[in-house]
Parts: structure tokens; C-alpha cells; sequence
């Protein structure tokens, strides 16, 4: 189990790292999308094109990147929205069981078939080095291709997320540790939630 563990921890560690750095990518998002607004109105002021197509295409792309590499970071911290009728009132135990059945039965065949169905259009947009229909657009292969990184990157955070889930309901890691990430490899502590 805690060869398990650190391979859980890598893998957080890596969407850890992703996630950060798209938190800039908003930041930078904001900044393209003010210059866009304000070179549409200055330019048409001074007579001087100063937005473009593609600097709003770099809008949407770096829009969509955050979303993208965001939703594994995202299932990472448990930040997705859930139905919590039940589930606010169960055990830890119980919390962490439904939440492996959940992500085996339901989040990675998901993931798996959302890969299946993006590679063909993917690979075409790469054969075809797709770029915008617009005047001055960019290139959208790459684009794409995050769509399928996303996916995979879900998936990772998945089987980490279960393989921490499944620690909590076999006692080898506490719950409050795997809700601090599961960073150091826990002890058995006595609120793991044995009672059910």
C-alpha cells in the first residue's frame, strides 16, 4: 500500500504543479482579454487596428486551457460539485468507499471513453494542421490536443485519488490525512472512521 501511496503522491504533486501554473494562465487570460477591449475601443479612437483575431483566439485558448488542466487540480483539492444529501452525513469509511466505487465505476470508464472518442478528431486536426476559419486565427491542433491531456491527466488524479480513498478505508492512512492531500504516508490513527 505505500508503494501505492507514492505513486499517489507523484501524482499530486504533478497536478499540484499543473494546477499552479494555471493559475497564471487566468491571470495572463484577464490581461489578453483587457488589452482586447481596450485595443478595439483606442484603435477605433485613433484609427490604428490594435486588436486582431488572434489575440482574441488567444482569449478562448488560454480560457480553455484553464479549464482543461484545471479539472484534475480540481478533483485533486475535492472542489467538484457533489451531491451531498447523503453523503455530508456519512462516516469517513463510508465517504472514502463510495468515493473509490464512484471513481472506478463512473470516473475513469468516463474518462476512457471521452479519450476514445477525442483521439480520431485530434489526430485529424494534426494531419490537417486545422487553424481558424478567421482571418489572422490560430493554429487549433494544439488546442485540441488538450483536450485529450485533460482526460488523461483525469484519470491519473483519479486512480490517486482512489488509491487515497481506499488507504482510508482499509485504515492505512487517517481521513484528515487524506483530506491534507495524503502528503506524508499516515499512521493508523483512531478516528479512521472504522465506525460505520
Amino acid at each position: 500500500m505505500q508503494t501505492l501511496l507514492r505513486l499517489s503522491r507523484l501524482v499530486d504533486r504533478a497536478n499540484e504543479s499543473i494546477g499552479r501554473l494555471t493559475g497564471w494562465l487566468v491571470l495572463l487570460m484577464v490581461v489578453v482579454g483587457t488589452w482586447n477591449v481596450i485595443g478595439r475601443y483606442a484603435g477605433q479612437a485613433i484609427g490604428i487596428k490594435l486588436s486582431s483575431n488572434a489575440f482574441i483566439e488567444t482569449q478562448w485558448y488560454l480560457f480553455s486551457l484553464v479549464f482543461l488542466l484545471g479539472a484534475a487540480y480540481t478533483l485533486k483539492h475535492n472542489e467538484h460539485v457533489r451531491m451531498d444529501v447523503l453523503y455530508s452525513n456519512w462516516s469517513p469509511r463510508r465517504k472514502a468507499l463510495a468515493d473509490v466505487i464512484g471513481t472506478l465505476l463512473f470516473l475513469i470508464p468516463f474518462c476512457a471513453v471521452a479519450l476514445w472518442f477525442v483521439r480520431s478528431p485530434i489526430l485529424s486536426s494534426w494531419q490537417i494542421q486545422e487553424t481558424s476559419p478567421d482571418p489572422g486565427g490560430l493554429p487549433r491542433y494544439p488546442i485540441k490536443t488538450f483536450v485529450f491531456v485533460s482526460f488523461v491527466l483525469l484519470i491519473l488524479q483519479g486512480i490517486s485519488e482512489a488509491i487515497k480513498k481506499w488507504a482510508v478505508f482499509v485504515g492505512e492512512i487517517g481521513a484528515e490525512a487524506n483530506s491534507h492531500d495524503a502528503n506524508s504516508e499516515g499512521t493508523n490513527t483512531e478516528e479512521d472512521g472504522r465506525n460505520d
